[in-house]
């Protein structure tokens, strides 16, 4: 049972004992409550049919520009309002900062730039104190930047690391670094990849039940979990613990036709996305932050078909 959880039990079981009322009754109201506050949040996002999400494109996309700054200006004259970085960055901070502060973007977000190499769920415990280190370098840099979290890909499952050792391995580490996240005011977002673990909705919520942390939540990507997936079951499964968005497109059927990997090459609002099913998702959990894109980047032609692609993907 999550925090949240945990503490929804205690008020309503407090609630039951001096109104007389039943539990099961208070919980549907508690419900109700919650579905009407959901529905108020929609309408007052929605503004002429488009919602209200904020667009940011990862560092790596932006392919012209001589300089930080010159990326980040370029980025918000194609239409995006912030930018996802890497960390630990071999940026300095300062030249992130004026970089951000030119340009008047933000930085939602900061990938962890070890968790594969070094990953937390790791049988050598020489590996996972790497990965370890690496993710504490990563909430760092968010905090000097600003970012709301950073992306963590907890673990990787093959041969030779099993799953269930990387299960327990993987939170174990995520709980010793939560002390430093709440510290820093940063939260950690746990993404889904193509590692052979966490890969059903139910089991990402087992999983952050595990860690037991408010803190720690779910950077939802919407292509890499079509191979095995349906973003808008994911979304509304995972509902508050959706931190983050990264906005991606995969099309199984060049996958079956071609190989796993071609099926991520199809443009946003051409692949197996059903985008106004995952809109109502969004809307349903009451949504309304960040929509990072993933794709190929590329010069201003490239990035301003980008950002009109999301802009089309949003409305629904």
């Amino acid at each position: 049972m999550s925090a949240i959880d945990r503490r929804r039990v205690l008020s309503l079981s407090t609630l039951a004992l001096s109104t007389g009322a039943s539990i099961g009754a208070l919980a549907s109201a508690l419900g109700a409550c919650r579905s009407a506050t959901a529905q108020a949040a929609t309408a007052v996002r929605r503004t002429g049919g488009r919602r209200k999400l904020k667009k940011a494109l990862g560092i790596g996309m932006i392919g012209a520009g001589e300089t930080l700054m010159d990326k980040f200006k370029l980025a918000r004259d194609c239409g995006f309002a912030g930018i996802e970085m890497d960390g630990p960055s071999s940026h300095r901070h300062e030249d992130v900062l004026a970089a951000r502060d030119a340009s008047g973007l933000a930085i939602p977000s900061v990938v962890d730039s070890v968790h594969w190499a070094h990953s937390l769920g790791d049988p050598d415990a020489a590996v996972r104190a790497q990965g370890r280190a690496g993710l504490e370098g990563a909430l760092r840099d968010a905090h000097a930047y600003g970012a709301k979290s950073v992306l963590l890909v907890p673990a990787v499952v093959d041969k030779n690391r099993p799953y269930d050792a990387a299960w327990t391995h993987s939170i174990a580490e995520i709980r010793a670094t939560v002390p430093l996240a709440r510290e820093l005011g940063v939260q950690i977002a746990v993404e889904n990849v193509w590692n052979n673990f966490v890969l059903s909705p139910m089991e990402a919520n087992r999983y952050l039940d595990e860690i037991g942390s408010d803190w720690v939540g779910w950077h939802l990507d919407l292509g890499n979990l079509l191979i095995y997936g349906w973003p808008e079951q994911w979304t509304r499964i995972l509902g508050a613990r959706v931190f983050q968005l990264h906005i991606k497109e995969f099309s199984r059927k060049k996958m079956d036709e071609e190989g796993r990997w071609d099926g991520f090459g199809v443009e946003l609002g051409e692949g197996d996305n059903d985008w106004p099913a995952i809109m109502r998702a969004l809307d349903d959990i009451a949504y309304d932050g960040w929509a990072i894109a993933e794709v190929g980047g590329g010069d201003e032609a490239r990035l301003r078909d980008v950002s009109a692609r999301m802009d089309r993907c949003f409305v629904g």
